[in-house]
């Protein structure tokens, strides 16, 4: 019963959406608010490069197969299911949910969750952390290209994006990984000070985009059956994806710590990532409505994989312990 109630994060996330909706910002409130989001994107960033271990990402290179099957799966595979899922459905999915179901398909993975989740099932850890990691270094390039090639907002990203994109995301990310020699330490030791850099950049992102979204109407556009499509919709591309990932781990005869750790990584997209993302490489009107496939995406995957986890790693006590599979 408990992983049927939201996490407490997804209750912040509700309460900032309701905050909006109330006292959304306006005139030069408004603009505050998006200079100080811009602040907080590039520093959260910045802080991605400073937390990033070359030595775990080299440590990782022996298991190449797992990583590129992993990435595969995140950069190619979950694409491609996007994209058909978005054609499929056509006029029955509002136009802005079809960008936003298209922008969710293009993220990196999670880095958190997926190694938790893999240590919960009994998987390879070591493999999930150095996936992870390298899934959202690929993604820091690999999102803003898919988004052009597959979105075709504006006919694609404009110089003015490209440059937001730079200044943004991958300025302070190199500058925090070249510096990280003096700032890892630093970050490490008071990393409760920084604790609440990755949620508090979320809420302030959706706040802001959710200020612009009722500005512009989006309760009279988003019904309830809107929502409960998505969530339909949500929670079948995540089955697609989870059963594939588990096929092709044994397709290519990974055994099943690799297989585990295949299966959290490649079936996950990143609410840190994907929503600051959203905020430079989408349209500002849209990005209220855009990003609710990924919110509600975030919970769908923290429920489903936390079920999952622990069926798996009650199934190995069972299989170690001799107990029938049943029980």
């Amino acid at each position: 019963m408990r992983l049927m109630l939201p996490d407490s994060f997804t209750l912040l996330l509700v309460g900032t959406v309701g905050l909006a909706t109330i006292l959304p910002a306006r005139g030069e409130a408004a603009v505050g608010v998006g200079l100080f989001t811009n602040v907080m994107i590039a520093l959260l960033f910045f802080m991605y490069g400073t937390r990033l271990s070359r030595e775990a990402i080299l440590g990782g290179i022996r298991n190449w197969r797992l990583h590129l099957l992993v990435l595969s799966i995140t950069f190619g595979l979950f694409p491609l299911l996007g994209l058909a899922v978005v054609q499929a459905l056509g006029s029955h999915l509002d136009p802005i949910l079809g960008t936003g179901l298209m922008f969710l398909a293009v993220l990196p993975s999670t880095v958190q969750s997926s190694i938790a989740f893999t240590s919960i099932a009994g998987g390879n850890v070591a493999a999930a952390i150095c996936s992870a990691s390298l899934s959202n270094v690929i993604g820091v390039v690999a999102t803003p290209a898919l988004v052009a090639l597959l979105l075709h907002l504006k006919g694609g990203v404009s110089l003015d994006a490209m440059g937001q994109i730079f200044l943004q995301i991958l300025l302070p990310f190199v500058v925090g990984h070249l510096l990280r020699r003096w700032t890892s330490a630093f970050v490490t030791r008071h990393r409760h000070l920084f604790a609440p850099l990755d949620r508090g950049s979320i809420l302030l992102v959706v706040y802001s985009a959710f200020s612009e979204a009722v500005k512009n109407g989006i309760w009279t556009k988003l019904s309830v059956d809107d929502f409960l499509f998505i969530v339909a919709v949500d929670l079948a591309i995540l089955a697609v994806i989870m059963v594939a990932a588990t096929l092709l781990g044994r397709l290519f005869r990974f055994d099943r710590a690799d297989e585990i750790a295949i299966l959290f990584c490649g079936s996950k997209k990143s609410l840190a990532s994907g929503v600051p993302m959203a905020s430079v490489l989408l349209p500002a009107a849209s990005v209220g409505i855009a990003i609710l496939p990924l919110m509600i995406f975030h919970q769908v995957q923290l429920i489903a994989c936390a079920f999952i986890a622990r069926r798996i790693a009650a199934r190995q006590v069972a299989v170690e312990s001799g107990t029938p599979a049943e029980a």
